[in-house]
């Protein structure tokens, strides 16, 4: 076992290496541990076609600034990954990868990290391992027919990997938005079991809305004070990489909408009747996000344009009528489902 050093960091994802960062910059000895390679998540739960959804200027880490010639595009998650392996490099940070942490302790008012190979004493742990490790599922996924395929969004990878018939995708936050428009692109069939979820036009008076909103000092709302009364963080809103994803939208390329999800009974898939409710809360999400943003141009005193209509929000939704409530299974087609229904942290460790 080694001396005792300041700080040990668990996770080298973007958060741990920024925290590395600061420790570096203030002379403190400390270790960043990862149990996979570096960016791991990045490299290993995200689609092909996946870009990020913050814009290259925004997707910087402490120390750095952007200079490329794209300010406002998205990367790849692969392009990332390169930046991350960069970033560590250039600062010279204390990363070691491969090295799994099975158990944390306090210790003599220091903590004891025990990992598959050696143990390490430190005054401060950072816990930087995120908390969307486990992909959360609703009950009745256990319901289905084994002859169904259920793959979790954080192992979707294209859309011919899936085999012929419908897929239905469970969630209409970031992801569920984003792979069902990726799947109606490669003309696969698509249904959309909807949520309450808000969106979040892509660009809006000259600026991308991300900026906008980091600028005008939105994105620093504590979380404390974002939290529901079931004590969650709300989902993310829908938002498009490079450009605007909106449920009505969706729809219009061909993705058929439903309701939640409620369950399975006698062979058929089970939904409500919230479609309505959830399109309209999306629409004032948007315009919440807008007020916000021509607020602060007009406290600034900004000369930003002004604003136009977004198609993906103008276009005319494209609805069952009667609602879908229930499909029978078998005659349906649905050969596939992805869950993108949240993650939760595992910290058994």
């Amino acid at each position: 076992m080694r001396g005792i050093v300041d700080a040990v960091v668990i996770g080298a994802g973007s958060a741990g290496l920024g925290v590395s960062y600061f420790l570096q910059q203030r002379g403190c000895a400390h270790h960043v541990l990862e149990r996979g390679r570096i960016g791991e998540t990045w490299r290993t739960q995200r689609w092909d076609s996946f870009r990020l959804n913050s814009t290259n200027i925004r997707t910087t880490l402490p120390g750095d600034s952007y200079d490329g010639p794209d300010p406002w595009g998205a990367i790849t998650h692969h392009e990332f990954v390169g930046y991350l392996e960069g970033y560590v490099d250039r600062h010279r940070l204390p990363v070691r990868t491969g090295v799994p942490v099975e158990r944390l302790n306090r210790e003599d008012g220091a903590y004891r990290v025990t990992t598959d190979r050696e143990t390490f004493l430190a005054r401060t742990i950072v816990v930087a391992t995120g908390n969307q490790s486990r992909q959360v599922r609703p009950p009745w996924s256990s319901d289905l027919p084994t002859a169904v395929r259920q793959v979790d969004s954080s192992a979707y990878r294209k859309p011919d990997e899936f085999a012929d018939g419908a897929v239905l995708v469970v969630g209409s936050g970031q992801s569920g938005g984003q792979i069902a428009e990726d799947l109606v692109h490669a003309r696969r069939r698509v249904y959309l079991a909807t949520s309450r979820t808000g969106r979040l036009i892509r660009r809006y008076r000259g600026g991308d809305s991300f900026n906008w909103l980091t600028i005008s000092g939105f994105a620093d709302v504590p979380r404390r004070e974002l939290i529901l009364e079931n004590g969650r963080p709300p989902p993310r809103p829908l938002l498009g990489a490079i450009h605007t994803i909106s449920l009505q939208s969706l729809s219009a390329q061909g993705v058929v909408l439903l309701g939640r999800f409620r369950g399975v009974e006698n062979g058929s898939l089970i939904f409500g009747d919230e479609l309505g409710d959830h399109m309209r809360f999306a629409d004032e999400a948007s315009a919440d996000a807008k007020r916000v943003i021509d607020e602060y141009i007009e406290r600034a005193g900004l000369d930003a344009p002004p604003a136009d209509d977004d198609p993906a929000e103008t276009v005319a939704p494209i609805l069952a009528d009667p609602p879908i409530r229930s499909i029978d299974l078998a005659a349906s087609g649905i050969s596939s489902i992805i869950w993108c229904t949240g993650f939760s942290g595992d910290f058994s460790w």
